[in-house]
């Protein structure tokens, strides 16, 4: 299908089905030294800690309650020495929270100010994007990206390094959109998590199983984030008629999550994945 950019330069892209995968890429895909250029907006907000309209309002106060849920699940692993790194940590936010919970935490972000909001939170650990090949390897129990597989242009590559970043039996948790949800089917081409082309991959469970299965890593289980398909709803209903619609947005929402019980595709779903214990 064809997807505009709604955020930031209204250009549009095609969304190409992967069968081999069961995935979806976007195409075409913007050389990596553009790519920034597509995040150079005061309305991406991941990258500000900005609560100027209802929007971003009820972003953070999900957001709130989505981050204790997150810290209880990286503290259900019980890992002895609970090192942490977050990619793509934003402005450091699940950072603060898991430092304050005694965990020793490292964050990667490419954005300059994003990063920089993160500093003050988290004592200067979070660096940019080049740091990933200076940490020492197998030294994390625990490695996250929160909605952020979809944004790295090289997937094989990527994953291969947070393998190798990984203690042995350490997680990798990622969470993506699930493009084979009810709120996806529903608003089609104006469902706001395609988010092209800051967006480069749309993840089915399939498709997140074959990649992990070229590594030497298992998924574990899946973990719904289940007021994802709310706060999704509500931007594609902007997207789909430009004005908010909260009871429509809502109604959608709702019933994406009732048919997930059934189907277990949920708007957007987290991957708890494990590394393997060297065998000798």
């Amino acid at each position: 299908m064809t997807v505009k950019d709604y955020s930031v330069s209204g250009e549009e892209f095609q969304l190409i089905h992967n069968q081999s995968m069961d995935m979806l890429e976007t195409y075409p895909q913007p050389p990596e030294h553009k790519l920034g250029d597509y995040y150079e907006s005061e309305d991406y907000i991941s990258h500000t800690d900005a609560k100027r309209n209802v929007l971003e309002k009820v972003y953070h106060f999900v957001k709130s309650i989505a981050l204790k849920r997150k810290l209880k699940l990286i503290n259900s692993f019980n890992t002895l020495e609970k090192n942490l790194l977050d990619v793509g940590c934003g402005t450091g936010d699940f950072l603060k929270v898991a430092l304050d919970d005694n965990w020793n935490v490292h964050g990667i972000e490419p954005n300059q100010n994003a990063r920089t909001i993160a500093n003050t939170k988290t004592r200067d650990s979070v660096f940019n994007i080049e740091h990933l090949l200076k940490f020492e390897l197998e030294s994390f129990d625990v490695i996250t990206l929160w909605h952020v597989l979809e944004h790295l242009p090289k997937l094989d590559e990527h994953i291969s390094i947070f393998e190798s970043l990984l203690k042995p039996n350490g997680r990798l948790v990622i969470a993506v959109p699930n493009y084979k949800s009810y709120d996806a089917i529903h608003y089609n081409q104006f469902w706001a998590a395609y988010d092209v082309p800051r967006h480069l991959w749309h993840f089915s469970q399939t498709a997140i199983s074959k990649l992990i299965a070229k590594k030497d890593m298992e998924v574990e289980k899946t973990v719904p984030m289940v007021f994802d398909s709310y706060y999704v709803s509500l931007l594609s209903e902007k997207y789909k008629t430009g004005k908010m619609n909260p009871i429509k947005a809502i109604w959608t929402g709702w019933r994406s999550n009732i048919k997930a019980r059934q189907s277990g595709e949920y708007s957007s779903l987290i991957y708890v994945i494990k590394k393997h214990k060297k065998q000798f």
